[in-house]
């Protein structure tokens, strides 16, 4: 063991004392130490949260936000100067033999190595979250990208670490991974993959943040909380999380409601069918009827109608008359209401239209409120929704007997026109 600066700057205090090398070593080593401790402390405690705090009053909202992130970069950037001052006092503060010296600096080595990598992923944590401050962030998100900046990072601190212990070139240690590439490709397949995904969905906003979308093949539905590198996280509308391998979103189809939230409106189409026994042909007189009970006139150009016109033909004008008049439907976008394919249980009527309000709960009750009250006036024009027989076919005694407006249908509604 050979004796340091500061060793032999100590050994005139123990020039009278038993073992005075040996209490020199002690001394030398424990004021090394100390002065670790105390590098650490004041730029711990003291030198970086003041710094911290003159740069937080710059901006409060926006750098404030990143509190936690700073005060974790903090506490690694002082671990490195304690690396730094440690090995470069290393030889004339520590008297240590030659095998314990060579050990402590490899450590030493190896922890600086680690705590710049630590760092260097605190700022690009922090450059992420500044990122996604920005207003366009939503759109474009960067996690994937972050996270392979970071595994990037890793992977070479990792090369070095093991070159040092080594004690080899970081040339001859990657020079060895040619012969496990394939062991590479394979362990990290799903990396590279969503490595792949995630510039595919940065670059062509498939998704982002917030947005609202299924995926059928996994059973998620519900909006985007989490885009990583291997994942995309989705909490359900049921609170559950459904967690999907990000390179699927590329490799297969899911929809995106996005289109929707971003457009003038929500779609409703919903449609009755209609019982085709009760589809007559219609006069003025009837025409009267309904107009007393429901102000047809309001819905209705008289003028425009065919003559004679059926009493489904006056109630599809009514119903597409009733949603143009609808303070709650956008009528700058698609409204109609058309007939399909006659089928074996009814004729389907359909309503197609868009809701501006495009939140659920009122999406939903507007289509009850569409549906209720088309459902209500069928009488009025004479028709009747078609739905199967089961059950109870007469209703309860019990039931409150609701006044129905006296309509008069024509004689030969519902009956074949060969009788």
């Amino acid at each position: 063991m050979t004796n340091t600066h500061l060793q032999e700057l100590i050994a005139p205090w123990f020039e009278k004392v038993p073992d005075a090398n040996f209490l020199s070593s002690i001394t030398a080593t424990a004021i090394g130490v100390c002065s670790l401790l105390i590098l650490y402390l004041f730029t711990r405690r003291l030198m970086l949260p003041g710094i911290q705090k003159v740069v937080t009053k710059l901006s409060p909202e926006r750098i404030g936000a990143l509190s936690p992130m700073l005060t974790k970069l903090n506490k690694r950037i002082a671990g490195l100067l304690c690396c730094v001052l440690f090995l470069a006092t290393f030889d004339s503060v520590y008297p240590v033999n030659e095998l314990a010296a060579e050990i402590l600096k490899t450590v030493g080595q190896a922890l600086l190595i680690i705590y710049v990598g630590f760092i260097i992923s605190s700022i690009v944590s922090i450059a992420g979250a500044i990122y996604n401050q920005l207003e366009f962030a939503r759109e474009v998100p960067i996690q994937g990208l972050i996270q392979v900046v970071k595994l990037i990072t890793f992977i070479v601190c990792g090369i070095l670490i093991v070159s040092i212990v080594l004690e080899k070139s970081p040339t001859y240690i990657l020079s060895g991974f040619g012969a496990i590439a394939a062991v590479t490709l394979l362990v990290f397949k799903d990396t590279i993959l969503g490595f792949v995904a995630s510039i595919q969905i940065a670059a062509n906003r498939l998704v982002t943040y917030g947005d609202w979308i299924q995926v059928e093949n996994y059973g998620a539905d519900g909006e985007v909380i989490d885009l990583g590198l291997n994942t995309v996280k989705v909490r359900n509308w049921d609170n559950t999380i459904t967690t999907i391998p990000t390179y699927m979103l590329v490799a297969g189809s899911f929809k995106n409601w996005r289109g929707m939230q971003e457009s003038g409106g929500r779609r409703i189409k919903r449609s009755l069918n209609i019982d085709m026994n009760s589809i007559c042909l219609v006069g003025d007189e009837f025409r009267k009827q309904i107009n007393a009970a429901i102000a047809l006139h309001e819905y209705i150009r008289i003028t425009t109608l065919p003559d004679p016109v059926s009493n489904l033909g006056l109630f599809r004008r009514y119903a597409e008359g009733y949603l143009k008049q609808h303070s709650k439907i956008n009528t700058s976008l698609t409204l109609m209401v058309r007939e399909l394919q006659p089928l074996n249980h009814g004729l389907p009527i359909e309503f197609y239209c868009f809701s501006e309000d495009k939140r659920w709960i009122s999406y939903e009750h507007l289509q009850a409120e569409i549906m209720d009250h088309l459902l209500a006036v069928l009488p009025i024009f004479g028709l009747r929704a078609y739905q199967s027989v089961s059950g109870q076919l007469s209703p309860p005694t019990n039931t409150p007997q609701i006044d129905k407006p006296s309509i008069k249908v024509p004689n030969n509604a519902g009956q074949d026109p060969q009788q």
